[in-house]
């Protein structure tokens, strides 16, 4: 199995519904977002996935996240954009594009959503 991973970063605000805290107010974070891939086969040059490729891929789930009150977009209009949340939305947005760009070959293992520097959730299945 092998396995590549990427970290971009990217700013929002959000704040939590049904939370008691500092939280349930408006707030910002430098998010940085972690997505590792996996497969078993290489492709032609000997790549899982061109690093630059996975950076396309992730480019518009951040574009459409960056600068933006996450509250006031879809899905998290309906869910809370939780740090968890958010990581769940990266991997989910991000197989859908890599399962149209390498026919199921490459995955994604995991995504990590850093918070802040010592805060983070991720996903997986």
């Amino acid at each position: 199995m092998y396995e590549v991973t990427v970290e971009r970063g990217f700013s929002s605000g959000h704040y939590l519904r049904n939370y008691k805290g500092k939280c349930e107010n408006p707030h910002g974070h430098n998010y940085k977002v972690r997505i590792t891939l996996r497969g078993e086969e290489l492709d032609a040059a000997g790549l899982l996935l061109d690093f630059k490729d996975l950076k396309q891929v992730m480019r518009p789930v951040i574009d459409r996240l960056d600068h933006q009150m996450l509250n006031d977009l879809d899905p998290f209009t309906e869910i809370n954009p939780s740090a968890e949340n958010l990581a769940r939305y990266f991997y989910d947005e991000t197989n859908k594009q890599l399962a149209e760009m390498t026919g199921g070959r490459v995955r994604v293992k995991d995504c990590t959503i850093y918070e802040t520097d010592t805060t983070t959730a991720t996903y997986y299945e």
